[in-house]
């Protein structure tokens, strides 16, 4: 085990024997395979107390590839915490391989054959012009087609497959107009090509929409990472078994969810852009992060996410410049971290980034050995040929070199947090702020500041544009910093802005965290012209019925629902635990502490919030809040806040309305309140926003506007219900 390991270690069995961990129980192991590291944690199933931290060196040129790391941070894990790897009830890893080889264009040769006469035959030729997507510079789409006129007929078929072969396509994507309906002659040729030895995958099991170009292109990417993931996928299995575990091993998704190495063969697709989806898991699980920003901090870039009342927030995402089907996170990148340098021109900070420490070579001046820094002088230079020679280097008097950092002008200013993984010693922060102050002939504590007030500039912005898209609630909002570099940025802006702000726990490992608390997820979209409820149902269980699939327990799976009648769209996607995951519930949350913390939410005084209802699982807190609006005039509406049994704010509602019932009387009760509580216009009616409340589930259906498919979800919800079960219903009034 690497010293740095034991030092860890060591810190993380005096904080697991404090807080009394049980280390013969069920363990949770999270692996997140970095560009230059690969992080492992293991977190206590019950309690998700973590058990420990190793980092080892990513394996990219090892025969076994990054499976070796992975074994190698399995048995680094097992001898730093003690804990028997027989007894992992979950594990999963987040991956960068499948982003890496789209970005980088490493990938197979890719055989589409196109299934159809006549017109049909003619679209899917036009696919032909998929070669020249560029996935990087001088990188098209390595395409090959070839046309499959009757799928009907084998001898076609095979014909078709064995020309894509010859010509050296490693894998096949059958393509068929229409096939979401009809998928019998893309099923034709996937069952050829795998007789022929190929990998194959179909349009149709990629997505169920509509848009032929699109669905192609989504299924053509999928297919050319498709080789190189199997590969990996096998071997990391086998790395795994060979370090004694026998559960299951999940795999990040770029949505923020996980999904099992089975499903992950057939769709590698949805691994690629899992990096900062793996943290943002950590924030929302670790951190029971319900309604804020989450950013992510590393040397070089900040990625910024946002969850929504408890959810992340996801979209198709554009791979080589074009959209496809493939969802994931909202995320928005910003080139600044915590290793950004300085850039003084003119007397002045005009920048910070987007070169880092690391990419110049030079280590940070605010972690060097006491000392070192003395006498420095700040020099000029470029850190890369064609960059702007005005990034501010330390050199001392015997020729050492030191990066002026973001990082350094946040100790320096003493914004840093003690238990931060950035922290730095303060007087050599000072020193190294010092010699910048000298040059622009300011104090420290000036220089410092307009350092941290041109990073956080971008962020800032990235953040408030998140904020309006998603309209989120800025009196609840909360900022939550992640990644090795969170200390230096986070702070900062939450001490610039009116949001409250926190590091997250072990913030240095929060992919890996992630990974390991993640939950099964799955998403299914269907076009479906003019959708009745029968058909959001169907939906609703076919996503239901995949995440079971993949070893969710079915009785904590939750399925959010939304459709959009103008596109004819229906969206499930359901979660699940991978197992009960009882958390020890003993500890009484302080009421009083509850009430204030709902009255700084909703920004008004304490004595103005009242408990309005509770179930065994959730509290619902009240006020009536007076906002102004134009020309000073205003008006009072409810808000309501759901809290759980920890005391964490888990729903947010405005002008809401409460409708206690029982699962008997829930059908005709909420179907009245829905009714009364639907707008009528000139574009038609629009259903209220509803939520239940229901065992220890918040049903999120705020996705419907229909009447008719609002209530047939809630009966969906309430199906599994014993009769005398309590619910409670979270109305909102749609604006």
């Amino acid at each position: 085990m690497s010293e740095d390991n034991e030092v860890r270690a060591e810190a993380d069995r005096a904080d697991a024997g404090r807080t009394g961990v049980d280390r013969t129980g069920g363990v949770r192991i999270g692996i997140d395979v970095g560009g230059t590291f690969t992080d492992a944690v293991a977190v206590d199933a019950a309690t998700f107390a973590l058990l420990g931290k190793v980092k080892v060196p990513t394996s990219h040129d090892h025969p076994d590839g990054v499976a070796h790391g992975i074994l190698r941070a399995l048995e680094e894990l097992r001898a730093a915490t003690g804990v028997d790897l027989a007894r992992v009830s979950f594990l999963a890893h987040g991956t960068t391989q499948a982003t890496n080889a789209l970005l980088e264009g490493d990938v197979a040769v890719v055989g589409i054959a196109g299934i159809g006469s006549g017109f049909d035959g003619w679209a899917t030729a036009r696919l032909k012009s998929l070669r020249r997507l560029e996935l990087a510079p001088g990188r098209p789409l390595p395409i090959r087609y070839a046309a499959v006129t009757d799928p009907a007929d084998p001898v076609v078929v095979k014909s078709a497959v064995e020309a894509l072969h010859r010509d050296g396509a490693r894998v096949v994507v059958a393509v068929e107009p229409f096939s979401v309906d009809d998928p019998l002659g893309e099923r034709a040729v996937v069952a050829q090509a795998r007789e022929q030895g190929l990998p194959a995958t179909a349009t149709h099991e990629i997505t169920g929409l509509y848009g032929l170009a699109k669905r192609a292109r989504t299924a053509v990417l999928n297919a050319g990472i498709m080789p190189r993931m199997t590969e990996t996928a096998d071997l990391v299995d086998r790395s795994v078994a060979a370090a004694g575990i026998t559960a299951p091993l999940m795999v990040m998704r770029g949505d923020g969810g996980v999904m099992s190495v089975a499903e992950m063969r057939k769709r590698p697709l949805l691994t690629a852009l899992s990096g900062p989806a793996a943290g943002v898991a950590g924030a929302l699980m670790g951190e029971r992060l319900s309604e804020g920003v989450f950013l992510e901090t590393g040397g070089t870039s900040t990625d910024v996410s946002v969850v929504r009342r408890g959810k992340v927030q996801v979209r198709h995402a554009r791979l080589g410049g074009r959209e496809t089907y493939l969802p994931a996170l909202d995320v928005r990148t910003v080139g600044v971290g915590g290793g950004s340098m300085v850039r003084v021109s003119g007397g002045a900070v005009v920048d910070v980034g987007p070169r880092s420490a690391h990419i110049a070579g030079l280590p940070y001046a605010c972690f060097a050995a006491p000392g070192a820094l003395d006498g420095a002088e700040p020099v000029r230079l470029a850190p890369r040929a064609g960059d702007p020679a005005d990034y501010v280097v330390l050199e001392t008097p015997g020729g050492g070199r030191f990066a002026l950092t973001v990082t350094c002008a946040a100790n320096a200013l003493g914004v840093v947090p003690a238990d931060a993984y950035a922290l730095a010693d303060a007087g050599t922060a000072r020193a190294a702020v010092a010699v910048l102050a000298a040059d622009l002939g300011t104090t420290v504590e000036e220089a410092a500041r307009a350092v941290l007030r041109k990073a956080i500039a971008p962020v800032e912005a990235v953040v408030d544009q998140l904020v309006e898209t998603y309209r989120l609630d800025r009196s609840a909002l909360t900022l939550v910093g992640g990644g090795g570099g969170a200390a230096a940025i986070t702070p900062f802006l939450g001490a610039q802005s009116t949001a409250d702000w926190r590091i997250a726990a072990h913030s240095e490992v929060i992919s890996p965290l992630g990974a390991a608390l993640a939950m099964v997820r799955e998403s299914v979209e269907r076009i479906v012209p003019d959708p009745g409820h029968t058909d959001v149902l169907a939906v609703r269980a076919e996503a239901e019925r995949a995440v079971i699939a993949q070893g969710a327990d079915p009785a904590g799976v939750d399925v959010d629902v939304v459709v959009d009648p103008q596109r004819n769209l229906i969206r499930a996607v359901a979660t699940g635990a991978t197992e009960l995951r009882a958390k020890d519930r003993a500890q009484v949350v302080d009421e009083e502490a509850v009430r204030v913390a709902v009255a700084r939410s909703l920004d008004v005084p304490a004595d103005r919030v009242a408990r309005v209802t509770a179930t065994e699982h959730h509290a619902v807190w009240g006020a009536d809040v007076r906002r102004r609006g134009l020309l000073g005039l205003g008006r009072t509406t409810r808000h309501v806040r759901v809290v759980d049994r920890e005391g964490v704010v888990r729903l947010h509602a405005a002008g809401a309305h409460v409708a206690e019932t029982t699962v008997a009387r829930a059908p005709g009760e909420l179907a009245a309140v829905v009714d009364e509580h639907t707008s009528h216009g000139d574009g038609g009616s629009r259903a209220p926003a509803v939520s239940l409340l229901v065992g220890a589930k918040i049903a999120d259906l705020s996705g419907v506007l229909d009447r008719d498919q609002l209530v047939a979800l809630i009966g969906a919800e309430l199906s599994a219900r014993g009769p005398d079960e309590p619910v409670v219903a979270i109305v909102e009034d749609r604006r």
